[in-house]
């Protein structure tokens, strides 16, 4: 156990040479298996919850590097107080932070300050707050500027990546948006942690033919480090558990198929 451990945490920290692909994998997932998506060929290397507790599945983490997240300031799935000690029980080698804060009515000096008290202080790689694709004032990238700005000169927010997420109509609005983000912030690298195109006419074979142009635009980047296309579910609990999601993406970028076998989509992740 302990090597396999280390094993993975290897390979995540070292992603860049390796896969980028990850599982973003919702709470409502334990009927189904990460693992079906691992094909042990490096590919995809690394899920995340957005929460700092283990993923609920039928197989654990599937072989994957599970990336802990403190989504909001606090809550009760994943208290804020413990998530030193659950990174440490644990052991993940990166932390995603405060998940769209610029939708959610969170200050960018409000979540700098938590940011230094809760995030700063773990030894690992870390990820800036997942800031929405949205070009509205005072969201998007502009939050980030200003979060990145009310962290200050001196007493900074230690930071490896910033975090996108990208909801749209076309590859070439999601590269451009990818693009725009690293000519702003050239100094961090980039995970893109939520992206689909948003509720497509043509459905599945529509997100078939936007991720497919995606993933081998990303995986030419140098500057961006992991990818998590939306969503790693199936379309029955999606409907159950994900009404936001069903309005906004639709079912068609499920990674899974009901029975849960590994989808259309899902296939892209091999």
């Amino acid at each position: 156990m302990i090597a396999a451990s280390v094993a993975v945490l290897a390979l995540l920290a070292s992603t860049a040479q390796a896969g980028k692909r990850g599982l973003a994998w919702p709470w409502y997932n334990g009927s189904l298996d990460p693992g079906k998506l691992n094909n042990g060929q490096g590919v995809t290397v690394a899920i995340y919850d957005w929460e700092s507790y283990a993923p609920p599945s039928t197989n654990g983490n599937g072989g994957l590097g599970f990336i802990g997240m403190q989504a909001t300031l606090d809550s009760s799935s994943s208290p804020v107080s413990q998530l030193a000690a659950r990174q440490a029980a644990q052991g993940w080698a990166t932390v995603f932070s405060l998940n769209e804060p610029d939708l959610n009515g969170i200050s960018p000096a409000t979540a700098a300050s938590w940011y230094k008290q809760y995030i700063n202080p773990l030894a690992i790689k870390k990820a800036f707050p997942a800031v929405s694709s949205s070009t509205n004032a005072n969201q998007g990238l502009n939050w980030l500027q200003q979060f990145i700005n009310a962290c200050g000169a001196t007493n900074i927010c230690y930071g490896d990546y910033i975090n996108l997420h990208w909801y749209g109509t076309s590859f070439t609005d999601f590269q451009n948006h990818i693009i725009a983000a690293h000519n702003q912030f050239p100094q961090w690298n980039i995970v893109v942690t939520e992206f689909a195109l948003t509720n497509p006419s043509g459905g599945q074979a529509a997100q078939i033919a936007f991720f497919k142009s995606a993933f081998a635009w990303l995986d030419a980047q140098s500057y961006v480090t992991l990818y998590f296309p939306f969503v790693a579910t199936s379309p029955a609990l999606m409907q159950q558990y994900d009404s936001g999601a069903i309005s906004t993406v639709g079912t068609g970028s499920c990674l899974y198929n009901n029975d849960g076998s590994v989808s259309a989509v899902g296939q892209l992740m091999f």
